[in-house]
């Protein structure tokens, strides 16, 4: 029933996005405006399909249907319920019904709020480019990554369950829905930069209406990106966070283009500067996105983050393709239009910084893209394997991250147009002061290295820069001063900062150490003290735990751990951290069965600061949430700006800046 139930959702969601985009685009090119009402039937048929198809596999999962294939593949009677359910997004075809759901939501949101303007063309062919990439994964899901494919399990089957590795925290229940949500998200800007290309308007009126869309993707897709790097933590057992996995990259990389545009958008809205590159960036955002599913979905990378081999990685790389010939096709179409009526004035000033903002973040997103694709490239056409590791990367990337924290720091104290060396010396009075603050404070605690020092300073300039603004938006107006995107960005550059000095911290003072333990033994390293307790043994459902433990500090007794999936059957240690404000004592039970004389082997590592990086990201996710809601002076301008769907097309008209 679930194969019938299932396979029935994603033929309706098919027919509903194709039929959807072939009438749609028909009444538009037809200038036939009141067929526009179509739109919102077949985008909840859209959505009805979807959520019955995914359903349709929880359900099947929840009652370990193992006549599914992907259930009997990713499923288990021994698995925890809470990992069942997550299994959907475990595998290649049960992640694609994930990004079918998301998309399908977020069509039915976007026809509700601007439910009072479908007849308006730019709003027309937007939604006609959602429902054509609603209609290819769709179309995916039921050709080569069909989720319903029958299975016939030999008596006694029970499963191995999903990878040990996505079993083993909670956080696999979030992580991936929230990447989903930033991936998918950045949908609805690109079909409005599609929309506005392809009906000439493309001065800012559509921005205002993109505005929050693309703001709350990039904020899903910052959560989902630092929720990873705590799942790699916690789970992996080597105490790091981030390597430069190319899937981990592949989130990363529109991550990069998509905070270029919310910087440079800011021009365009106030200046009608920077047409082209801002419609770029939205188009190369969304094409990223596409790539990194390719470098998740079709198997050419190996990773833990990856699924395995199927044959729909060229069907994705061919989309790819079109997606970025469609969108340079269209914005060569329109080069004309897309001229900016201003210009920059000076260097030292609000836009020259947003515009050097911009060069940065494009080489970052560059360096990245290459190091990630190169081995790929050479291994398609000499045939021999290649790696690029962390060091490439580091290397590259570390003096990028060192300009744009220095640019964190001017930019927000910068006027529009020009601005004065007295004007710039006064608003740098207090970050140079935070600047040496967080300098001094340092190197009185021990911390010695160029590289984290500058991070140090750095952090300290752009936080004094982001506190001052903070400080003065509320003497004016109170804690409502911190709504509104300008006061809102200095919270994410807050968070920022919270995470560039845990990265220079954990990076640079880490301590590593192995310790054969006798039961009650102790060991000291970089201030801590560690004693081995003894090791017990679990038994679970799905596994067997060898569970030490382990005194740290005598402050608490922690428990790292190994299990034995009995499924898999496969080891999976399970690490366990005490974590402060200061540093993090990391423990592995590097030897799961007591040696003679029941000594066992832990793996101490204590890294400085972990816990910045984590209420980086917390900061980081308020700051887009503040973002989001205009302050006072923003409602006043978007109350008297033009929208973008409205009757009368007023994309020349002047949309005022937001006043930081």
């Amino acid at each position: 029933m679930n194969v019938a139930i299932g396979t029935g959702g994603i033929v309706l969601a098919f027919v509903a996005a194709l039929c959807a985009t072939v009438t749609i685009a028909y009444s538009l090119v037809r200038r036939r405006p009141h067929r526009a009402r179509l739109m919102v039937p077949y985008a909840a048929l859209v959505l009805v399909g979807s959520v019955v198809a995914f359903g349709a596999m929880e359900r099947a999962f929840i009652q370990r249907d193992f006549t599914i294939a992907f259930v009997a593949e990713n499923g288990s009677h021994r698995t925890p319920l809470l990992f069942e359910t997550t299994a959907i997004w475990s595998g290649l075809v049960g992640s694609l019904l994930l990004w079918g759901l998301v998309l399908a939501g977020y069509l039915v949101v976007l026809l509700w709020r601007f439910r009072d303007r479908l007849s308006d063309p730019l709003m027309g062919w937007a939604v006609v480019v959602m429902f054509a990439v609603s209609t290819f994964f769709f179309g995916l899901m039921l050709g080569p990554a069909s989720p319903f494919v029958r299975f016939a399990p030999p008596l006694g089957f029970e499963g191995d369950g999903p990878n040990p590795l996505l079993q083993n925290h909670p956080l696999m229940a979030v992580h991936p829905p929230m990447l989903y949500l930033g991936y998918v998200g950045f949908t609805v800007p690109f079909a409005f930069a599609i929309g506005a290309l392809i009906t000439g308007r493309v001065g800012e009126g559509w921005l205002v209406a993109t505005r929050r869309w693309t703001l709350f993707a990039w904020g899903f897709l910052t959560a989902g990106i630092v929720l990873g790097a705590w799942w790699s933590y916690e789970v992996l057992g080597w105490a790091g966070y981030w390597a430069w996995d190319p899937v981990e990259n592949a989130s990363f990389l529109p991550w990069l283009t998509g905070t270029a545009y919310l910087h440079s958008v800011m021009i365009q809205e106030r200046r009608g500067m920077l047409r082209v590159w801002n419609i770029a960036l939205l188009c190369a955002t969304f094409a990223l996105t596409i790539l990194g599913t390719f470098l998740t979905r079709s198997g050419v990378i190996e990773s833990v983050h990856a699924f395995s081999e199927g044959s729909i990685g060229p069907i994705l790389l061919g989309f790819f393709a079109a997606v970025v010939l469609l969108s340079v096709g269209l914005i060569g179409w329109r080069g004309d239009r897309l001229r900016s009526p201003g210009s920059i004035d000076s260097p030292l000033s609000r836009e020259g910084a947003f515009l050097l903002n911009n060069v940065l973040f494009a080489a970052f997103a560059f360096v990245v893209l290459l190091g990630t694709v190169f081995p790929l490239v050479v291994e398609a056409l000499r045939d021999r394997r290649v790696s690029v590791g962390p060091q490439y990367f580091n290397r590259m990337t570390t003096p990028i991250g060192f300009v744009l924290l220095f640019l964190m720091a001017i930019a927000p104290v910068l006027p529009w147009r020009k601005a004065s060396a007295e004007l710039l010396s006064q608003r740098l009075l207090w970050p140079a002061w935070a600047a040496v603050a967080a300098a001094s404070t340092a190197a009185l605690l021990g911390a010695r290295g160029l590289e984290p020092m500058l991070a140090f300073t750095l952090g300290g300039f752009a936080a004094g820069a982001a506190l001052r603004q903070v400080i003065l938006a509320t003497r004016r107006q109170g804690l409502r001063g911190l709504l509104g995107r300008a006061n809102g960005g200095m919270i994410v550059h807050l968070g920022v900062v919270f995470i560039a000095v845990g990265l220079a911290a954990s990076g640079s003072y880490l301590r590593d150490d192995e310790f054969s333990l006798a039961e009650g033994e102790s060991a000291s390293m970089a201030g801590h003290t560690v004693t081995y307790l003894g090791l017990s043994v679990v038994e679970h459902p799905e596994k067997q735990s060898y569970v030490a433990a382990v005194q740290v500090d005598d402050v608490g007794v922690y428990r790292p751990s190994v299990n034995l999936f009995r499924g898999a059957g496969q080891s999976v240690g399970e690490p366990s951290v005490r974590t402060s404000w200061k540093d993090d004592v990391y423990l592995t039970l590097e030897q799961p069965l007591p040696g003679v004389d029941g000594v066992a082997v832990i793996r101490v590592i204590v890294q400085p600061m972990v816990s910045w990086l984590w209420v980086g990201g917390l900061l980081m996710a308020l700051g887009t949430l503040l973002a989001a809601f205009p302050g006072r002076r923003r409602r006043a301008v978007d109350a008297v700006s033009a929208p973008i769907v409205a009757r009368k097309d007023r994309d020349r008209a002047h949309v005022p800046a937001e006043v930081s």
